[in-house]
């Protein structure tokens, strides 16, 4: 293989992999802050009202927050949030998301569009983040691999 052809491979291989892994480590730690220290709910999934939503395997998802303090005397009002959850990534969705189904999900309060599902719901997320993890460590290694050969050549 060419020095330049392998170096340029490198490259790429190296940055997409740690741009994935850093993408994956930023995911898990705001899912699992947020089912740590968020506000616990329960979500009815909603049908999807344009054409191109539905091709989307993450669940719209509607439940009411308090809203900022407001209005007569300092009442709290709650406000109705419209969301698809973070970290849902199968390529079907499955059954037990069906429109009109209760889900129980976790919320940041400071930003309640920012939602993941409860750990019961959730499901295989972990084998997804684990795939995820090995796609981004494979790519690195492959990256790092090339350019020791060029490094070498």
């Amino acid at each position: 293989m060419e020095t330049t052809t392998a170096t340029v491979g490198g490259v790429v291989f190296a940055l997409f992999g740690g741009a994935l892994l850093l993408w994956c480590a930023a995911e898990v730690r705001l899912r699992h802050g947020v089912r740590r220290r968020g506000v616990p709910v329960v979500a009815t999934v909603v049908a999807e009202t344009d054409t191109h939503g539905g091709l989307d395997s993450a669940p719209l998802l509607t439940f009411s927050a308090p809203a900022a303090i407001g209005g007569p005397g300092g009442a709290r009002r709650a406000e109705l949030v419209l969301t698809r959850p973070r970290g849902h990534t199968p390529l079907r969705r499955p059954p037990h998301l069906a429109p009109g189904t209760s889900v129980r999900v976790s919320y940041d309060p400071r930003r309640p569009s920012r939602v993941v599902l409860a750990s019961v719901e959730s499901g295989r997320v972990m084998v997804t983040d684990l795939l995820w993890t090995a796609l981004g460590v494979g790519s690195l290694a492959a990256g790092a691999a090339l350019l020791a050969v060029a490094a070498t050549g």
